[in-house]
């Protein structure tokens, strides 16, 4: 369990760090005040959102801050990609035997199943039945059909949208960058900046909004599954519908984790690398998670009669040997 615990920590403080880094690079370049100065503010609004906000309107808040991503696709759509070669593309892949190519897929698998969605969403599933009244476990233990329901299609629904954004993100930069010869981007302000040229103002600046608001999105989720996490592995109270004083523990790992971001960023490391590493860790680290997670859920002694279908046993696995064998192919090719 702790190792579990560590794994997630020590990749969403790494995310936490290059998404803060992210925000204030775009920041500097919209307002032209330094990065150095954004960090904080950042850190700082974050962090007292989660402290000093009730979970319903943090819920409610980040459900209308996800039509932010949107610009994702705005910005593709204005970038005017070869719509046959993308076509052609997104069904024969390209593949080929090299360090770079292993490491991007298995940030992309990092992006895709990252270690805080096994914490986040189970925390979050409890946190919408204390607002529905169910109050202590014995009110929360078991599920009905239609509950499990719901947390499926909320689970499908939700990955269906996120991959959809990441899809257009990738279709941006490729219609872009890529296809301008311009595959090394060392800060946010130079993709964004990158971009203008061949998709216009309207494509930068979408581009710009995406960044801030998927760190405004991705943060607060990476500190408070940290803290969900160790929480219940210490057995503390630990509840975002909580005041401060009535979680202490919870609240200062989210507070921990947010300082220790700021210190990756204030050390100097760069802020896309850190996004992209921090992808690539997730990948890593992932597997070992899902394998947690298929052993627990696929035992009737833990389940009862809720444990996995044959199916979906079979697609976890299939899940862990393909991230696992990524891995190994980048980790052997890697000079």
């Amino acid at each position: 369990m702790w190792s579990a615990c560590a794994l997630l920590v020590i990749a969403n403080t790494v995310n936490i760090g290059a998404d803060l880094g992210g925000m204030a690079k775009v920041s500097e370049m919209v307002t032209g005040i330094r990065s150095v100065y954004w960090t904080p503010i950042y850190a700082l609004i974050i962090g007292s959102f989660l402290i000093w906000s009730s979970y319903y309107t943090i819920a409610r808040i980040f459900k209308w801050l996800t039509l932010v991503l949107f610009s994702y696709v705005l910005a593709a759509l204005f970038a005017r990609p070869d719509w046959a070669g993308v076509i052609r593309s997104t069904f024969i892949p390209h593949v080929e035997w090299s360090g770079r190519y292993w490491a991007t897929l298995v940030g992309i698998f990092g992006t895709t199943i990252s270690p805080y969605l096994f914490f986040w969403q189970a925390s979050q599933e409890v946190e919408e039945e204390r607002e529905q009244g169910e109050l202590t476990l014995k009110a929360r233990k078991g599920a009905t059909d239609d509950e499990l329901r719901k947390s499926r299609n909320d689970v499908v629904t939700g990955m269906f949208f996120s991959n959809l954004i990441m899809y257009f993100i990738i279709l941006t930069t490729a219609a872009t960058l890529h296809a301008h010869g311009k595959t090394t981007i060392s800060t946010a302000q130079d993709a964004a900046e990158a971009l203008r040229p061949f998709a216009g103002n309207l494509a930068y600046w979408l581009f710009s909004l995406g960044l801030i608001g998927a760190g405004m999105l991705g943060v607060p989720v990476l500190a408070g599954s940290s803290a969900y996490a160790v929480a219940e592995g210490a057995v503390w109270r630990g509840s975002l519908a909580d005041r401060a004083g009535r979680s202490r523990e919870f609240y200062a790992v989210i507070a921990i984790g947010l300082v220790l971001g700021l210190a990756l960023d204030y050390a100097g490391f760069n802020a896309v690398s850190m996004l992209f590493w921090a992808a690539v860790l997730n990948g890593v680290l992932a597997p070992p998670l899902i394998v947690i997670v298929l052993l627990l859920t696929s035992n009737p002694a833990v389940m009862g009669s809720r444990s996995n279908p044959l199916g979906l046993a079979v697609l976890g696995w299939v899940a862990v040997a393909v991230m696992t064998g990524a891995s190994c192919a980048m980790f052997a090719t890697w000079k």
